[in-house]
C-alpha cells in the first residue's frame, strides 16, 4: 500500500527552489542570497559591538535594540526556512552549522528571559564559517588540504617540540624557585612556571621578574633560548609544507623498468631508465620502430 505525499507538485517545486536558493551556491540566486545572508551578519555582529560602547548605546541604543531584533527575526526566518525545505531536517538541527545557527539566534530570544543575554549575540560571527562553503573557493581548497597534509605529518616532531619545551619550563621554572626570594613575586612553583612561559615566549609582561644576579642570568638565558626555540615548529612545518608540495606533483606509481617513484605526474618517461610509464598505452618509440 503506497501512500501519497501530503505536498502538491507545486509544493515540492517551491520547497526545491528554497532549498536551492539556501543550501546551494550554483546559482547565481544562490550565491545572492549566500553573500546577503554573510553581510547581515557582519552588520547584526558590528550594531552588537557599537552597541557596546557607553556614549553610543546612550545616544542610540533604541536604535540598536531595534536594528538587532529585526535582524534576529530575519535569521529566525531563515533558520525555520532551512528545516522547513529539507527532507531529514533533524540531521541539519544536530550538525555543525546547524547548531551555530540555533545558536546565534538564541541569545536574542533569551534576553527576554535573562537581561543582557543579548550581549551573547556577538558569537553570531561563527556564523561567517559559511564563507567558505558559500564562496565556493575551490582554488582554496587544495591549500588548505596541503596545510592539513603538512600539519599531520609534523605532528609527531611538533609533539616532541612541545614536551622539550614543556621539559625546559619546569626545570627552569623549578630553578627560579628555588633561587628567587618570595618577596620577587615567586610565591610557589606555578607562579615560578608562569614566569618561564612569559620569559621563554619572550613575551616579557614585567609583572614577575627575579632581582637576584643568578636569577637574572638565568632569565637571559631563557630569552636567548626563547629566539631560538620558537623558531624550531615553524622550520619544522615548512620543510612538511614543502615536501607535500613536491609529493602533490609527483606520481606515486613505479617504473615497471627500474621501480623508482617520485616522476611528475604527467611525466611520459622514467627519469632514471627511460622507460615509458604509460602502461594502457603503447611507447611510441616501439610503435615507430615498428613502422
Amino acid at each position: 500500500m503506497t501512500h501519497s505525499s501530503p505536498f502538491t507538485p507545486a509544493e515540492k517545486s517551491f520547497k526545491a527552489r528554497v532549498f536551492q536558493i539556501i543550501f546551494e551556491s550554483d546559482t547565481r540566486a544562490g550565491k545572492t542570497f549566500d553573500i546577503v545572508l554573510i553581510t547581515m551578519i557582519l552588520l547584526s555582529v558590528t550594531c552588537v559591538l557599537l552597541d557596546s560602547v557607553p556614549h553610543l548605546n546612550q545616544r542610540f541604543g533604541t536604535y540598536f535594540g531595534w536594528v538587532e531584533w529585526g535582524f534576529t527575526g530575519l535569521f529566525t526566518l531563515e533558520y525555520l526556512a532551512r528545516i522547513w525545505c529539507l527532507a531529514q531536517p533533524r540531521r541539519y538541527i544536530f550538525s555543525f552549522y546547524g547548531v551555530i545557527d540555533f545558536i546565534s539566534i538564541l541569545p536574542s530570544w533569551l534576553s527576554l528571559l535573562l537581561p543582557g543575554a543579548q550581549t551573547l549575540m556577538v558569537i553570531r560571527i561563527m556564523r561567517v564559517l559559511r564563507l567558505f562553503r558559500i564562496l565556493r573557493l575551490m582554488e582554496f581548497v587544495g591549500e588548505g588540504r596541503l596545510l592539513m597534509q603538512a600539519l599531520n605529518r609534523s605532528r609527531r616532531k611538533i609533539l616532541l617540540f612541545l614536551i622539550a619545551v614543556l621539559s625546559i619550563i619546569t626545570v627552569f621554572g623549578s630553578l627560579i624557585y628555588l633561587i628567587e626570594p618570595p618577596e620577587a613575586g615567586f610565591t610557589s612553583i606555578p607562579r615560578a612556571l608562569y614566569w618561564a612561559i612569559v620569559t621563554l615566549t619572550t613575551v616579557g609582561y614585567g609583572d614577575i621578574a627575579p632581582i637576584t644576579p643568578l636569577g637574572q642570568f638565568i632569565s637571559a638565558i631563557m630569552m636567548i633560548l626563547g629566539y631560538s626555540i620558537l623558531a624550531v615548529p615553524t622550520g619544522v612545518f615548512s620543510a612538511e609544507v614543502i615536501r607535500t608540495i613536491r609529493l602533490d606533483q609527483e606520481s606515486e606509481e613505479a617504473c615497471p623498468g627500474c621501480g623508482r617513484e617520485g616522476h611528475d605526474k604527467d611525466a611520459k618517461y622514467c627519469k632514471s631508465c627511460g622507460t615509458w610509464l604509460d602502461e594502457e598505452t603503447e611507447d611510441p618509440r616501439e610503435k615507430a620502430s615498428d613502422d
